[in-house]
């Protein structure tokens, strides 16, 4: 970014942070950082397995030392609540050059052998199995209507999640729509939370999983969610702070905006959505702000809050466009002072893209830490920047000291004999990988 964008930047930080009473924060030396904290974040990052094709992004590709949760999606789930690999081939099939060649038994490949030996290879890396998704709310919606499908989903996705050697469970319903839907996720995630505790019992030795969810940040969405009893039950809630605006808008609009500017829709802001949760009385150490590797697009537009026309091809998705690709050649990126967010604009062409910079992400982990929350999310892996310039790696260095809590690794009933085993016959860590 250029010097006097970052200067922007930095002024604006300043002042807004002063309007709200806080002071500046200062540039974080990580190793320093890391004695000095009191408290220590969350930094997690979604890794999809659709990822390993056309993305060629591996789990071996994921930035271990930057991170402390690495949410694995999506799987699915059945009319009947029982949970689903919706490919095979990503998840358990797929080999990668390292791996040991197990000659009997039923073994994991795929991405769960791998993550599993991330795992071991850094014992402060939790992999959460996250299910559902995008699309999945009509499901979602009919099992959790009934004691028996809740109960079906629970042991199902607790079979997954110690047949995989997984750290937790990260419940993806968007969205509950009415309070009745609200009402069955609850029961839901206690069924879930009960299962889990169930496990640990008796092959855990009372370890305690992970339980997690997606939480909506507009408002009319989380309206519906009795979000004091949600905060109560699970560990942490996942903060879908973005899509604030894309294809589906009347006008051009900051997607994932820290604070309101008037020109959006319901004026959606991270800091509005914030305030509603804790003002709801969700701890605030469970909330982990989720912010986006990507960009959206829109064209033929002169502005932020102006009309537009189409959003254009994007990465491998329409008007949506990988961080890592941005800002485009001939684009300009642009510092909203008042929103606190960041775009790029190209004269010539007239597209408009809302995306996070590191200066951003370093603002909204300037924010984060000062209402007390958990720490940040990303999604998702792929789109990410590799280096100084990675999003993740930004939230790292402005969190400082991270969570070292231990992931698990004995699942003594695990399905597959090399997680049941630890994959005590893997050779050395290896690096290289089969091509897709």
């Amino acid at each position: 970014m250029p010097s006097m964008l970052l200067k922007s930047f930095t002024l604006a930080l300043a002042a807004s942070l002063a309007s709200l009473g806080l002071a500046a924060p200062n540039p974080v030396d990580t190793a320093s950082a890391a004695g000095a904290a009191a408290d220590a974040y969350s930094n997690a990052v979604f890794f999809s397995n659709r990822g390993i094709y056309k993305q060629k992004y591996q789990p071996q590709d994921l930035p271990l030392s930057d991170i402390t949760h690495v949410f694995y999606s999506f799987v699915g789930v059945l009319s009947n609540g029982t949970v689903v690999s919706v490919d095979r081939h990503a998840d358990l099939q797929k080999k990668y050059l390292h791996h040991a060649w197990e000659r009997s038994g039923t073994n994991a490949y795929g991405c769960v052998k791998e993550l599993y030996l991330l795992k071991k290879h850094n014992r402060m890396t939790k992999t959460i199995l996250s299910v559902g998704g995008w699309g999945s709310s009509r499901i979602f919606r009919a099992v959790a209507a009934t004691k028996t499908g809740r109960d079906v989903f629970a042991k199902s996705a607790v079979e997954f999640m110690k047949d995989w050697g997984f750290d937790g469970i990260d419940i993806d319903w968007k969205y509950a729509e009415n309070a009745k839907e609200a009402d069955d996720m609850l029961l839901l995630l206690h069924a879930i939370r009960d299962e889990m505790d169930r496990y640990a019992v008796k092959f855990a030795a009372g370890h305690h999983f992970e339980l997690s969810m997606a939480a909506p940040a507009g408002a009319d969405k989380y309206k519906h969610y009795r979000l004091g009893e949600l905060g109560q039950l699970v560990d942490r809630i996942n903060l879908i702070a973005y899509d604030f605006a894309g294809i589906w808008s009347k006008t051009s609009g900051h997607q994932a905006n820290l604070h309101a500017d008037g020109k959006q829709a319901a004026s959606a802001s991270v800091e509005g959505a914030v305030r509603h949760y804790l003002d709801a009385g969700v701890p605030s150490s469970k909330m982990h702000l989720g912010m986006p590797t990507y960009g959206r697009s829109f064209e033929a537009t002169s502005g932020i809050g102006m009309p537009f026309t189409g959003v254009g091809k994007g990465s491998w998705e329409p008007g949506m466009w990988d961080y890592k690709v941005l800002p485009k050649s001939g684009a300009t990126v642009r510092f909203d002072n008042v929103s606190m967010a960041a775009y790029s604009y190209d004269a010539a062409t007239n597209e408009l893209i809302s995306f996070d910079t590191t200066q951003t992400v370093e603002g909204k982990v300037a924010y984060l830490k000062s209402k007390g929350l958990g720490g940040s999310m990303f999604w998702e892996a792929s789109a990410d920047r590799k280096g100084n310039s990675s999003l993740v790696g930004a939230s790292h260095r402005a969190l400082g000291r991270l969570d070292t809590s231990q992931n698990w690794l004995e699942y003594p009933d695990s399905k597959y004999d090399n997680i049941r085993n630890g994959m005590r016959d893997q050779p050395a860590w290896q690096l290289r990988q089969v091509g897709a």
